[in-house]
């Protein structure tokens, strides 16, 4: 398999204080790639390096081949990599459609027929976001909040999602549901990187692993090396 993103021997500092140090993972095209551990364990650090919101002291990072080390998000985005924050980030106060819309950016408005063809796929994917269309972001669900995180993401095609805690302050159902919802993303072709408390739901859909302890990688692996060794 082809390697889509390759971080190699990062370290990233929160001024003096060391958040990573030489962590080095990868993943495949058409994978997906779950890093686990505590709090304050690096996992949430090395999503934002990836994606240049935090500045790198050393180490590379890879995206098909190109090193994107430097490059500001707005580029990043526009190659493929999109972020899903922690906590969702929508815009409270504007419908689901217009969060949507805004997912959608770098399609611009000229081409209002890819805008809908792209907002139909989310629809087809998260039905119940066609019904609260014209509902303000802010009164859905925390689980209905982060369908719409999701898919806002899914405006902009990704080669590679990355999501941070998705399944944080969710009900069960919804954990299910989200994550019911990932593995058919990533059937569809996008590879996804998750940063995940949750560990057995998790595996559950990943394909490999990495665990992290505070600031490095300690084990790593495929998910029934995971669930046997670190989880059970």
């Amino acid at each position: 398999m082809n390697k889509i993103l390759e971080v190699k021997n990062l370290t990233v500092y929160y001024g003096t204080v060391r958040a990573l140090e030489d962590v080095s993972f990868y993943v495949d095209e058409g994978e997906i790639v779950i890093l686990l551990g505590p709090n304050g364990a690096g996992k949430s650090t090395a999503l934002k390096a990836i994606c240049g919101l935090v500045p790198i002291k050393t180490g590379e990072i890879h995206f098909f081949n190109e090193r994107i080390n430097g490059l500001s998000p707005d580029r990043l985005v526009k190659k493929g990599l999109c972020l899903v924050p922690e906590g969702r980030r929508i815009f409270t106060s504007m419908t689901v459609e217009e969060n949507l819309e805004m997912g959608g950016f770098t399609i611009g408005k000229k081409d209002k027929e890819s805008l809908k063809e792209r907002m139909e796929k989310v629809f087809s994917l998260f039905p119940i976001l066609k019904e609260r269309k014209k509902q303000k972001a802010g009164t859905l669900s925390t689980g209905e909040q982060q369908m719409l995180a999701i898919g806002r993401a899914l405006m902009l095609r990704p080669r590679l999602l990355l999501l941070d805690e998705p399944s944080l302050g969710l009900s069960p159902n919804y954990v299910d549901l989200v994550f019911e919802k990932l593995a058919e993303i990533n059937k569809e072709g996008t590879a996804i990187l998750v940063v995940e408390q949750n560990p057995l739901k998790a595996l559950e859909i990943c394909h490999r692993g990495y665990v992290f302890g505070i600031g490095k990688i300690i084990a790593e692996g495929e998910r029934d090396n995971l669930l046997k060794n670190f989880i059970a």
